[in-house]
């Protein structure tokens, strides 16, 4: 068991990780946007906090706040350096991360980590704490004054170790102390570790509080809504989408029919059912028909219902469609894919509210309102000779042109996070929600499937991330990447921490092509330039392994292997 001062590897790997993109105002570790913020706003808003909520709610918040911190930093370090076989530099990246943040410096005094006999101990020298300095104009306190670290350390050693970890300042310069001082250990060694544990268990009952809030709202709102149809309602806050919304529920309590227009995955069934919900005939049946979806000599059946014997296989009469829906809404979607005699039965069921089944012999009276759907141009469509011209003024008495997901984008994140909620639910998953670099390439890519294709990459991401974990950009996305979603750009910083050249963004194939090409004309065969390219990694990374590996998009396994395959380790 390992029980000695550690020594931090190269941070090489934790600073490539820091990209400053100064035109955009942004700063990105990893997935995550980060903030530049002074020392005196953090500590205004330390102040206003206690005098609003008082000291121990303000402790609480602080603690939570720094808790998340350390979640996401742990998937970062993790990441970055390994898994098993690397797990204590993985657990100093946490600290070295609070450096580079510029939290604090912490000095490692001990650490201990046997986590297969059930032990841990790890015990630091905080030096230079933010918080100490933001508590010096209050003078010192009773009690030690490093919240968000001390949150951040339990978060980060618990999520990486997957074992509850809980820290203790067991002293601090806020207090009059020489020193800042944290001990680790395991949480059940701790005498106090449950009364402990509730400073961190606050935040999911405030949220899940505001859930049930919502919840009990929407329910209020619509009594018939039904468990199983948790997704009817649209969501957005787009302006052409809730002018769209305002003129569908100024006609949703008429009779007029209704004519959806708008690319394929926009949520028309919703639309319709919400102007079901919303029509006099709320109470009755809402039937929903994909006309795409049936084929032509079957289409009059299924809308109009069949007689026993009518043809082979017609064993007994069923009702179609139109009888389901009486009383209520029939919602035709693709409706532009009806063929020429079901457009004309469908005409004519419109003007005479009346249906004949196939085979029949009499006509049924029917009250239907209907709602149709479309991705085509049923325009053109008319002047093509492919659809009635008078079916088509007949459904066009109320058209509604439906936006797409490209033209409503601030609406991307509130229906992105909707669809993770659903599928947590459905998945029994609790996840940490979208990385920023997440949200940010969400709020780039085109959708062209609009929200369906939306909800289908949020349902792969949730499936692709583990428990308790971020739903990153690869686990939405892939390895592919669109055109403007590249996230490497930007300026780094070099070995003494000073922001490097812009990177850029144009000629660099060719760049690429120029220097292979010089090598190639140098002589040098694949292996000289594989070993050339291993020794210049290792030594741009201060000689850590990992760090290594990750300039050369390699694992750390593969790494190692051609290092010695070469005889350089």
């Amino acid at each position: 068991m390992p029980s000695s001062i550690p020594r931090y590897p190269s941070a090489r790997d934790l600073m490539d990780a820091l990209r400053f993109l100064p035109e955009e105002g942004q700063i990105w570790l990893g997935e995550q946007r980060m903030l530049l913020m002074p020392l005196a706003a953090s500590a205004f808003f330390r102040k206003e906090l206690i005098h609003t909520l008082g000291m121990k709610r303000a402790r609480g918040i602080f603690m939570r706040l720094g808790y998340y911190s350390g979640l996401t930093d742990a998937e970062l370090g993790h990441k970055l350096r390994g898994g098993e076989e690397e797990l204590e530099e993985s657990y100093l990246a946490g600290p070295q991360l609070h450096a580079l943040q510029g939290h604090v410096q912490a000095i490692p005094v001990k650490l201990e980590m046997d986590l297969g006999n059930g032990c841990f101990y790890s015990e630091f020298v905080w030096k230079g704490s933010f918080e100490v300095d933001a508590w010096q104009a209050h003078g010192h306190q009773s009690e030690p004054v490093c919240w968000t670290l001390l949150g951040y350390a339990c978060a980060y050693a618990s999520q990486l170790l997957g074992r509850e970890v809980q820290f203790r300042e067991v002293s601090c310069r806020g207090c009059g102390d020489a020193e800042c001082r944290i001990i680790g250990r395991l949480a059940e060694e701790w005498p106090d570790h449950a009364a402990f544990a509730e400073q961190f268990r606050e935040a999911p009952l405030i949220d899940e509080l505001y859930e049930l809030q919502a919840r009990l709202a929407t329910l209020e709102e619509d009594r018939v809504r039904t468990p199983d149809q948790d997704d009817w309602a649209p969501i957005g806050s787009a302006p052409t989408f809730l002018d769209m919304l305002a003129l569908l529920d100024s006609a949703a309590p008429s009779d007029v029919p209704v004519l959806l227009l708008g690319e394929t995955g926009t949520g028309k069934e919703i639309l319709a059912q919400r102007l079901h919900e919303r029509s006099q005939r709320a109470r009755g049946p809402f039937i929903a028909v994909n006309c795409a979806a049936i084929p032509p000599d079957l289409v009059e059946s299924e809308l109009f219902g069949v007689e026993k014997g009518a043809y082979t296989g017609a064993v007994q009469s069923r009702m179609g469609r139109f009888e389901r829906a009486d009383g209520g809404t029939l919602f035709l979607d693709e409706v532009a894919e009806l063929s020429p005699r079901a457009q004309a039965a469908l005409l004519r069921a419109l003007q005479e509210h009346q249906i004949e089944r196939v085979g029949g012999q009499s006509v049924k009276r029917v009250d239907v309102r209907i709602i149709a759907a479309t991705h085509t141009d049923l325009m053109q469509r008319v002047e093509q000779g492919m659809f009635r011209k008078d079916l088509f003024y007949r459904l066009n008495a109320f058209t509604l042109a439906v936006p797409s997901l490209r033209e409503r984008r601030e609406d991307i994140g509130p229906l992105a996070e909707h669809f993770l909620a659903h599928f947590e639910r459905q998945y029994q998953r609790r996840t940490l929600g979208f990385t920023d670099q997440a949200r940010a390439a969400m709020a780039e890519y085109p959708w062209p499937g609009n929200i369906r294709e939306l909800k289908n990459t949020v349902e792969r991401g949730l499936i692709l991330t583990s428990h308790q974990k971020h739903l990153s950009e690869k686990a939405l996305f892939g390895d592919s990447r669109m055109p403007g979603m590249e996230r490497d750009k930007g300026q780094g910083l070099d070995a003494r921490g000073m922001l490097t050249a812009p990177t850029p963004v144009t000629g660099e194939a060719d760049s690429v092509h120029r220097h292979i090409a010089a090598l190639i004309d140098a002589g040098l065969s694949l292996e000289d330039i594989e070993k050339e390219m291993l020794l210049a990694a290792q030594t741009g990374s201060d000689g850590n392994i990992t760090a290594a590996a990750r300039r050369l998009g390699m694992t750390r396994p593969a790494y190692a292997y051609r290092l010695k395959k070469y005889g350089l380790r």
